[in-house]
């Protein structure tokens, strides 16, 4: 039996999410599973469209009251969040779970000064008055890495630079000590140098709370340096999921070998990228097989056409499995790799 100290902080069961539209319904998450240790930092990785934005929208219960059809678990501390209303999912957020969403301009309130979003968030779950809230949301500032926090706390979002703002995204994040922080794509608009700072702040403030992390993103050099697990999707599923040394150094999925390849590297080699070929699937209509199967160069290894016909399953060694009919042979014993 597990044990409560054994138990994951998050487990995610058969997520899917879909969205009406005048073209037809778009099938964004397909069955989405991951389970996350506390204390671990997981990345999720895959190109845009791929259901990455969308399964966290779907975590922090951002799709709730839309048109969106979400089915599945999600159990955060045993507790599983998908049935919870929009006013029972509020007690939950900011607290319990929390985002640093990938523009933190829009995300913010221009008419309000940052300091008083920040205090504001914090007064939601904590019975403190304004002026508890703004010496917390103060001292929030500073640890940040925002200069002056005090006269920073009056100023609007349109006076930070993007650095200072995803800082302060960060700020509100964190002010109430979430046991999960989604990051979606936090450094993406920010210059190499700021891409650090955020990286090793979130590293920083993660060791100080014990908070978990899920690191939504396409760069897997962030990937390689701040996570522990990797979780790749592609057409709303995970196709591999692996330690962050296993699935650099072994990869088992087609998407993630283009992936990988796809990568410039410091080392100085000559030979030209290797960009993925064609596009993916349209979410409105899905393929009957494998959802890779039309840019995937290995089709050929596979017998009986099972590519363009049977959707693999996830199977492999335990903590390495990918979504791939070669998989299921290597694992049948009928392909050696």
């Amino acid at each position: 039996m597990t044990t409560p100290e054994a138990a994951p902080l998050l487990d995610i069961r058969d997520l899917r999410v879909s969205f009406p539209t005048d073209d037809g319904v778009v099938h964004a998450v397909n069955g989405m599973d991951l389970t996350l240790a506390r204390g671990e930092t997981v990345g999720i990785v895959g190109e845009s469209g791929s259901g990455k934005t969308v399964t966290s929208q779907a975590l922090m219960g951002l799709l709730k009251d839309t048109s969106a059809t979400v089915t599945g678990q999600i159990l955060l501390d045993g507790k599983d969040l998908n049935p919870l209303t929009e006013p029972q999912m509020r007690a939950y957020r900011g607290k319990k779970i929390a985002m640093i969403f990938q523009d933190p301009l829009s995300a913010m309130h221009p008419f309000y000064p940052v300091g008083a979003q920040i205090a504001e968030a914090y007064r939601v779950h904590n019975n403190v008055s304004k002026k508890a809230a703004a010496t917390v949301a103060v001292d929030m500032l500073g640890r940040v890495g925002i200069p002056d926090p005090k006269r920073r706390y009056s100023a609007y979002p349109h006076e930070f630079s993007g650095g200072m703002r995803q800082r302060a995204m960060i700020a509100m994040a964190l002010v109430c000590e979430p046991e999960l922080l989604i990051a979606d794509e936090p450094t993406t608009a920010l210059d190499v140098t700021v891409q650090a700072q955020i990286l090793d702040l979130l590293g920083e403030l993660q060791a100080e709370t014990g908070s978990s992390v899920i690191l939504v993103t396409h760069d897997l050099g962030v990937v390689a340096e701040v996570c522990h697990q990797v979780v790749v999707m592609y057409g709303g599923v995970c196709v591999e999921q692996a330690t962050v040394a296993d699935l650099f150094s072994d990869p088992r999925h087609p998407y993630t070998q283009g992936l990988l390849a796809s990568m410039p590297s410091l080392a100085g080699r000559s030979e030209r990228l290797s960009p993925i070929p064609g596009f993916p699937p349209s979410l409105l209509a899905l393929p009957e097989g494998c959802l890779f199967a039309d840019r995937c160069p290995k089709t050929h290894l596979v017998p009986d056409d099972a590519c363009g016909t049977r959707r693999p399953a996830l199977t492999g060694p335990v903590g390495h499995p990918s979504r791939c009919h070669l998989q299921t042979l290597e694992t049948a014993g009928e392909v050696v790799r």
